[in-house]
């Protein structure tokens, strides 16, 4: 008989280093909304996404690679870069075919530390592309870090959510001893059926509803409007291909 492969969910950055991330898939949660935006770019014909963790290396590699540059604090547009972290911001006719250098709070910096932390491989993951995800994951027959990206090392709703997302659709391949992961699953089934009001509770809903930002949360809790799978090589996301 086989052993299945297992799966954690990691519910802050803070406590990547409890794990070993070697020879795991380390996917990347930032539903509000980073990974959301990744995979809506790509989705929509991006060469590449180039995730940087400061604004001053987003303004340089913009330069060096003649990229859009983007990133936000706060809700709003980091002065010196070009555009936010809405998905919405990135149609096929503005995006197709053009670099993005992405700075998030959030987001790139787990991506970093999976990295350092000698990931096997890094793919980011968010409702938009839930089933690329999932896809991979059981294709792959690897062991599996859900790692949310939380905010500023807090723990949210948002992205256990969408772990607990993942959970249900694989954990029949999967060998699951993890409270975290049980309680992602638990939270996700309770909820949802009604996804875009439980989040109106959130933290990061009252955040960033305030700057008017009420549709890009909407979408970014909607599945499968992005379904495509970013995975990390060489420094930038891209699609990933069956194969590769």
């Amino acid at each position: 008989m086989s052993t299945k492969p297992v799966l954690h969910t990691v519910l802050s950055p803070r406590l990547l280093d409890i794990y070993d991330i070697s020879n795991s898939i380390v996917v990347v949660i930032d539903v509000f909304r980073a990974t959301s935006t990744i995979a809506t770019a790509l989705y929509n014909g991006a060469s590449r996404v180039i995730p940087v963790d400061t604004v001053d290396k987003c303004i340089q590699i913009g330069k060096n690679t003649g990229g859009i540059t983007a990133g936000e604090r706060d809700g709003k547009i980091i002065p010196g870069l070009e555009h936010g972290n809405s998905p919405a911001e990135y149609p096929r006719e503005f995006i197709e075919g053009k670099t993005l250098v992405l700075t998030t709070t959030n987001g790139t910096k787990l991506l970093h530390m999976a990295l350092q932390n000698g990931a096997d491989e890094v793919v980011t993951g968010s409702f938009p592309n839930l089933s690329a995800v999932c896809n991979h994951l059981i294709a792959q027959k690897k062991n599996v870090i859900l790692g949310c990206s939380a905010w500023k090392d807090k723990f949210n709703l948002e992205d256990t959510l969408f772990a607990g997302a993942v959970i249900e659709r694989v954990k029949a391949y999967f060998t699951i001893h993890c409270d975290s992961s049980l309680m992602a699953e638990q939270m996700y089934q309770l909820h949802k059926n009604d996804l875009k009001g439980f989040i109106r509770n959130t933290t990061h809903w009252h955040r960033l509803a305030q700057y008017g930002l009420e549709k890009d949360l909407e979408y970014c809790v909607t599945p499968d409007l992005a379904n495509i799978l970013p995975f990390y090589k060489n420094g930038d996301l891209i699609v990933k291909v069956s194969g590769e």
